[in-house]
């Protein structure tokens, strides 16, 4: 009796493990039959479109070249439907994710806000989903009644109206929320700040723009900001910069606003942006410690500020009198005094520095004097993941010699040869012709529009792949902004965008923007798809980040290889997207080989309706 028992024991775990087994292939079927229609209302890692479906390398496992769009056969299977995320995720930002940051453990210094900065997922952890609109979603108010007014439910965020409610920031006001125009320094208003710091720089009739020559704005810290959408008036463009912070989406309210906006901090990276871009930077109690790392954040304003460029800094230090604040004020002045920068202006509340038009102060500096100047071999225009540096950026000689950019007055500098283009070896013809080219391109563009969109339907454009700025310069006469992309292993263009007169910031299309989801009104790709297939990126996956980026009832417009639209159809079901118009584009010097224009809607869907389309 003893031996039958030992023997049927030693039985069960072969029973256990069988039955495991069979449990597991079950699973197994279930998952692969159902194409994640089971988790298809909640977000889930990994993916079945894609062997990582993540920002970074698809390579095939046999090391074979062949392209991640497949063969072009318009019979390949179709993906049924992408799942949706959970409602938590309605604002994820991939790479400024801060859930993320704890989950993975990171060893971050909070003091250098590391924790702000780019820390994008790794393969298993990136998301295969559609991020849905919060409830109640309503297509926004266009421009320019959205600078003073949005709707709540489209960011359903409130506490900067209690916390904020003395600086006139932002009021609720029933379904919507309002914007006053206040500021932690301008509480009655930011046009009349604006004008008062005209004033300070004696520019004429008090007019930001100084007839031209004042034209791109760097304002940290921005708030909501007002500062940046009051600034538009004086046909002056500002890049608003706030981290994704306490001020709980205070660059979703911009862009919301229809105002230029990009989320990001001064930590311990330089900024996406190239030398010299801006005439004028802005901090109005923006909370930052100037003096912190031997200054290296203020040198990194210094880097992206222009040859007389000027910082208007508005902050207790400025004019308080207790003892913290007046240490500040003189460590600080001694420090910028260091980097021959001089006081344009001090009044009230608010200082003006301004930078010098050459290098002489440099050179007259004793030596060992800091903060240095930087090596000779470093490139101020290299930004994307690059260490910020507690250094002086000289300017080039001929910059030097000519004692400032040689730029022309807005709006002339819009289509006016820049002096840079040298140091891309490009010619004023080669700029030329491209401006000329884009402009016919964009006419083309807006006549297959056509019916489609209405006049004020678009506000916030996106040119994912901007080369010199000539697609956005050809929007001059309509009421947009353009947020211009250049890619961050391509040549150093984006120069040639500032000094155009616009705005835009570096970036790497395997990986997601810095923005919250719903942003842009339209999403310009030319050749963006071709150039991700040269680097083995998903192409399923920058579909998804762009369905991220795109407001509901957005547009895209594809111009690329036949081989990437057919690709691109396959998916138009399952990302809720319908196709306005798809046609040839006529073979000429400039365009690729059979190189079409996709232009694309995005459909309005909401959650409740079971990711079902509720309108259009």
């Amino acid at each position: 009796m003893r031996g039958r028992n030992d023997a049927a024991q030693s039985k069960r775990p072969i029973v256990l493990c069988c039955m495991m087994i069979v449990c597991l292939c079950l699973l197994f079927l279930y998952f692969s039959g159902s194409k994640g229609q089971a988790g298809s209302t909640a977000f889930e890692y990994g993916t079945k479109f894609s062997r990582t479906l993540g920002w970074g390398s698809d390579d095939g496992e046999d090391g074979s070249e062949e392209s991640i769009f497949g063969t072009g056969d318009a019979d390949d299977i179709k993906p049924k439907n992408f799942p949706v995320c959970d409602d938590r995720h309605s604002e994820l930002i991939p790479c400024l994710d801060r859930n993320l940051i704890y989950q993975m453990r990171l060893k971050l210094d909070l003091n250098l806000m590391e924790h702000y900065e780019r820390h994008c997922p790794p393969p298993e952890r990136r998301f295969n989903c559609l991020i849905p609109p919060p409830h109640g979603y309503k297509v926004p108010i266009k421009w320019p009644k959205s600078r003073d007014v949005v709707w709540k439910a489209n960011i359903p965020h409130t506490h900067l109206a209690k916390e904020k409610s003395d600086q006139n920031w932002m009021v609720e006001a029933g379904e919507k929320i309002k914007f006053p125009g206040g500021g932690t320094h301008f509480h009655h208003g930011a046009d009349k700040y604006i004008s008062n710091i005209a004033n300070m720089l004696n520019f004429k009739d008090n007019n930001i723009n100084n007839e031209g020559m004042l034209r791109t704005v760097l304002d940290v810290g921005c708030g909501v900001a007002s500062f940046g959408g009051y600034l538009l008036s004086s046909n002056v463009i500002a890049m608003s910069l706030a981290p994704n912070d306490v001020h709980q989406n205070q660059i979703q309210f911009a862009l919301e606003r229809g105002i230029p906006a990009y989320l990001g901090v001064l930590g311990t990276k330089r900024l996406p942006y190239p030398s010299r871009s801006f005439e004028l930077a802005h901090c109005s109690r923006c909370r930052i410690d100037w003096l912190q790392r031997d200054g290296i954040l203020l040198l990194e304003l210094d880097r992206l500020l222009r040859p007389g460029g000027y910082f208007a800094y508005s902050s207790p230090e400025a004019y308080a009198q207790d003892e913290e604040d007046l240490r500040i004020w003189k460590e600080m002045s001694a420090l910028v005094e260091r980097m021959c920068w001089k006081i344009a202006e001090k009044r009230n509340q608010t200082v003006i520095w301004v930078k010098p038009l050459n290098n002489d102060c440099y050179r007259r500096r004793p030596r060992g004097t800091k903060p240095p100047l930087c090596k000779s071999g470093d490139d101020p225009d290299s930004v994307w993941g690059v260490q910020m540096e507690a250094c002086i950026t000289p300017y080039p000689e001929q910059m030097h010699r000519d004692g400032g950019t040689g730029l022309a007055p807005w709006p002339a500098r819009l289509t006016t040869p820049p002096p840079r283009l040298a140091d891309l070896y490009v010619t004023a013809d080669t700029f030329e012709k491209d401006t000329e080219m884009w402009q016919q391109r964009v006419e083309n563009y807006w006549s297959l529009l056509g019916p489609k969109v209405k006049p004020d339907a678009i506000r916030n454009i996106m040119d994912m792949k901007a080369n010199f700025g000539s697609f956005a310069a050809a929007l001059k006469e309509k009421d947009v902004w353009v947020m211009n992309v250049v890619p961050h292993d391509g040549p150093s263009t984006l120069k040639i965008i500032y000094d155009r007169g616009l705005i835009g910031s570096n970036h790497d299309w395997c990986e997601a923007f810095s923005t919250y989801p719903r942003t842009y009104d339209l999403l310009h790709a030319w050749t963006v798809f071709s150039d991700l297939d040269k680097r083995g990126c998903s192409a399923e996956d920058l579909l998804l980040e762009m369905d991220r980026i795109l407001r509901p009832t957005g547009f895209i417009i594809v111009r690329d290889k036949s081989i990437v639209i057919e690709f691109i159809k396959k998916y138009l079901h399952a990302l809720h997207w319908e196709a306005i118009t798809v046609v040839d584009v006529e073979p000429s010097p400039e365009s690729e080989e059979n190189e079409m224009i996709m232009i694309i809607r995005k459909k309005l869907w909401l959650p409740e309706a079971g990711s079902q389309d509720s309108s259009t």
